[in-house]
């Protein structure tokens, strides 16, 4: 069976279970629907039956199916954005959380919140609308220029020094975060500690529609690098004899990475780890054939934060456990095994 073949296999089969989860998802809540299946509400919904029930058609379709939606896209673009991070470092342990660029896309959303108020009225009203959005990605971009430029030399990056840079700009992020914490009233409060724990429970259908542009944006340019980024893994000049133009696959690869994780920081808040999961476990089935692991990690990453997501809105009802506690639990121990992975290659 051709490779090819063999990726449309297991794209369809992830799509799938993935379309199973998101219906189980949309049965899992507190609120109950009198006995009635949401599917048969949604379907009224979409009739505009007058007979349907506001209460369940906001339940359904404005908090259960935007968020099942969100937690798709916002997935997916963080499994996507590690993945090809670690195709451009080389290295399984380059995700947004660990060298800076969560922290730096949270940073600067937490300045656009607090102190966007001083200088909010000065701006275009478009940039108002977006401000903590952009402020967000520029955060991430300015990290990932900032760790990119520390940790390489000479076209070859020092896989230590850019885990030291990651880490020196995240406690410098988290500093900053914190004091703006300290000073920040009620409300804002409120939204910083939003953004720190990471959550879908602030899902709109305006803020998919934002995700959903940026996803197609980002994936016509990325999903095609699979056979550049297996050049890229023999080194960047044997990348450029095989006529990879390497500078602008990196140049992409920054711009669109640090689009992808600002957002999904913006609307979602700090959610780690996804990008380092999904690539792990797909690594473990394809080695480091990204023709497969990049597009794969686009469905994946959405399957892990479903579920996610689902367990984060159920296992404490009524309440709710903030995802980013979920997925740094799950996490961790990945992190370990990379870890004692590379000590055991020394």
């Amino acid at each position: 069976m051709k490779a090819q073949n063999k990726l449309y296999i297991y794209l369809i089969s992830s799509a799938l279970l993935l379309v199973i989860l998101a219906i189980v998802a949309l049965y899992v809540g507190v609120y109950d629907f009198n006995g009635v299946s949401p599917f048969k509400i949604l379907g009224q919904f979409i009739q505009g039956d007058p007979n349907l029930q506001l209460s369940d058609k906001y339940v359904l379709w404005d908090v259960r199916a935007s968020r099942i939606v969100m937690a798709i896209l916002v997935g997916s673009m963080l499994a996507v954005s590690g993945t090809s991070l670690q195709g451009m470092f080389k290295n399984p342990l380059a995700t947004g959380d660990l060298i800076g660029l969560t922290s730096g896309a949270t940073l600067l959303a937490a300045i656009a919140i607090v102190l966007g108020g001083h200088f909010k009225e000065y701006l275009p009203e478009m940039v108002q609308f977006s401000l903590t959005g952009i402020s967000a990605f520029i955060g991430a971009l300015l990290a990932m220029m900032l760790v990119y430029r520390i940790s390489t030399s000479g076209g070859k990056t020092n896989v230590v020094m850019m885990l030291l840079s990651g880490v020196a700009i995240t406690a410098i992020g988290f500093s900053i975060t914190g004091f703006l914490i300290y000073i920040s009233k009620d409300e804002q409060l409120r939204d910083l500690t939003f953004w720190n724990m990471g959550s879908l429970a602030a899902a709109t259908w305006t803020k998919n529609i934002v995700l959903a542009i940026v996803i197609v944006i980002s994936y016509t340019i990325l999903l095609p690098k699979g056979k550049a980024l297996n050049a890229m893994m023999l080194g960047e000049k044997d990348a450029q004899h095989l006529g990879i133009n390497v500078e602008r696959l990196k140049k992409q690869i920054v711009i669109l990475t640090a689009l992808m994780i600002g957002t999904c920081v913006a609307f979602s808040g700090t959610i780690g780890f996804v990008g380092l999961i999904v690539p792990y476990i797909l690594r473990l089935l394809f080695k480091s054939n990204y023709t497969f692991i990049l597009p794969l990690s686009s469905v994946c990453g959405s399957i892990l934060l479903l579920v996610a997501d689902t367990f984060s809105r159920s296992i404490v009802q009524p309440s709710e456990l903030p995802i980013g506690i979920l997925t740094a639990l799950m996490g961790g121990p990945i992190f370990i095994a990379i870890l004692i992975k590379f000590k055991k290659s020394f």
